[in-house]
């Protein structure tokens, strides 16, 4: 009934679609809704498979493996440690680890003490970090002694401690499925990273019944993602609330295709996700070890139809699977099976909603567009993020109340991507509305590089672009105007030291006046 009741509106802002048009695009497309463990917290339902699985093995690393029971007696003696050194429910704990079994020790003890868990990035510069621990107002952050950081935060060293006295039960603290699970940090266009607030039950309507990925107790799932990149969620999790085997896999096996091949085949991985960059160039090299998977699921940016037709080629039994969503969405808000794709296509689909979500394309007065027609893309349902953590006024613009839903206290997130629906279930993307890229599968705000450029000693002007030449990937190109003596080679130093990698230009422009329009602003 909500939807047939119209306000009275002026001639320009009545809606052009027909009725049944209208309740297709908002509830036929949408009807996604499936059971699952909503009112669970993600340590509760790792408990639930400890108790059906005690001795299946939940992780590996190497040699190194983790039954569920083991799992959950390590993450408990650690929780109890915690809860002594003063760790409260509502506490922020980060966590610098690269991918390993103290990794999930450690997300699984925070959680037991009623907490959420800060993961960083052990590669992102000191000074990123330092932020983010300062920023979460961090209680603690569990590392190893190999760490030489010293951050303004109580720093608990893994491997020098000792847990045998701990006890091993659960320590069983109430907490909400509305509670924080985790808080994790993206690019933000104000020169600073922001903290997305991640509730528990979005967790597990990513990874239970959620109509993509049947995961099972047999799957063995490579945990391949950053762990600070919000990829890592379902690589965790997915295997570990469903009875599965996480894989972990180095950060030097993973950049080496050859050796990433071999750890595929003799680890007997089911399931994996790459960024679509490294999708592209797995195609390539290693198409044999992607044959021996049942599902590979990709995405993170533009995807690259040749490397689609190709692998269906050469592994037309294996399911692929093109993924979509925002890490304010919690992984994937969209997915889309791959079965084939024309050889005229310069794109492919994300697909629709997955279970217990729903995806709107919007006009510029938040209202359904025609099927075909480009608008920008909304997310609503169970994997809406809280907000984002000390950004109230960035919350209240991109976190808005759902008009299309009847659940009390609903959430629509606005992502700036535009899209459109070509058929139901098959949304196409078509790039931002704004300065946000996606560049080997991390999301970037330009504006914040512009800001870290612009405070380098002698830069006068800053612009920063993503460019594709031709069949070449995305890449950041820096415009810039200096002072004399000022170089590209001084300041993609200066850059390193402040950004991740992945947001450093690898390509340096210096001009004697940025170009502007006829508005008198920079003409990009």
């Amino acid at each position: 009934q909500a939807l047939e009741q119209t306000p009275q509106l002026g001639v320009d802002q009545l809606s052009i679609l027909p009725p049944d048009e209208r309740r297709e695009l908002l509830v036929g497309f949408n009807a996604t809704q499936r059971d699952y463990p909503a009112g669970s917290t993600v340590h509760g339902l790792f408990e639930q498979q400890v108790q059906l699985h005690p001795q299946a093995v939940a992780a590996v690393h190497g040699r190194a493996a983790l039954t569920y029971e083991e799992l959950n007696q390590r993450a408990n003696r650690l929780a109890h440690h915690l809860i002594a050194q003063g760790v409260q429910p509502g506490d922020h704990v980060a966590i610098l680890l690269p991918r390993s079994l103290d990794l999930l020790v450690a997300q699984l003890a925070i959680g037991k003490c009623a907490a959420a868990y800060v993961p960083l990035d052990i590669n992102a510069p000191t000074e990123r970090q330092a932020f983010m621990v300062e920023d979460c107002r961090a209680t603690a952050l569990l590392t190893l002694s190999t760490e030489t950081v010293d951050y303004s935060v109580r720093r608990i060293d893994l491997d020098a401690l000792k847990l045998d006295a701990q006890p091993t039960h659960n320590p069983g603290l109430p907490q909400s499925s509305e509670s924080l699970a985790y808080i994790m940090y993206t690019s933000g266009s104000t020169g600073t990273p922001k903290g997305v607030m991640v509730p528990h039950r979005a967790i597990g309507r990513l990874v239970i019944n959620n109509g993509y990925a049947d995961f099972n107790p047999q799957d063995r799932v490579a945990f391949a993602s950053n762990p600070a990149f919000d990829a890592s969620t379902m690589d965790v999790w997915g295997p570990l609330l469903n009875g599965g085997r996480v894989v972990v896999i180095d950060h030097d096996t993973l950049l080496d295709p050859d050796l990433f091949g071999q750890a595929l085949a003799s680890s007997g991985v089911t399931i994996l996700f790459v960024t679509t960059a490294l999708f592209n160039q797995y195609v390539q090299l290693i198409p044999e070890a992607l044959k021996g998977l049942r599902m590979v699921l990709c995405g993170g940016e533009r995807a690259d139809p040749a490397a689609f037709r190709r692998l269906l080629a050469e592994a037309p039994d294996l399911r692929i699977v093109h993924c979509y969503g925002p890490t304010e969405t919690t992984t994937y808000a969209t997915t889309f099976e791959v079965r084939e794709v024309a050889e005229d296509a310069d794109s492919v689909p994300i697909g629709g909603p997955i279970s217990n979500t729903q995806v709107y394309v919007l006009d510029a007065r938040q209202q359904p567009v025609p099927m075909g027609v480009t608008g920008e893309l909304y997310i609503g349902g169970q994997g809406v993020a809280l907000g984002y953590l000390n950004r109230p006024d960035l919350t209240a613009e991109k976190f808005l109340q759902d008009p299309f839903s009847d659940q009390p206290g609903a959430l629509l997130y606005r992502t700036g991507d535009l899209a459109r629906w070509l058929a139901p279930g098959q949304l196409e993307c078509l790039g931002r509305n704004d300065d946000q890229v996606k560049i080997r599968g991390f999301r970037i705000e330009l504006g914040e590089i512009e800001n870290r450029l612009l405070s380098c000693e002698g830069v006068r002007e800053a612009i920063v672009l993503a460019r594709r030449d031709g069949e070449e990937a995305l890449r950041l190109v820096a415009y810039f105007t200096a002072e004399e003596g000022v170089d590209s080679t001084r300041l993609r130093s200066q850059l390193q030291a402040r950004l991740p990698d992945y947001m450093v230009p690898s390509a340096w422009v210096q001009l004697d006046a940025l170009p502007l329009n006829n508005n008198g602003k920079v003409d990009r």
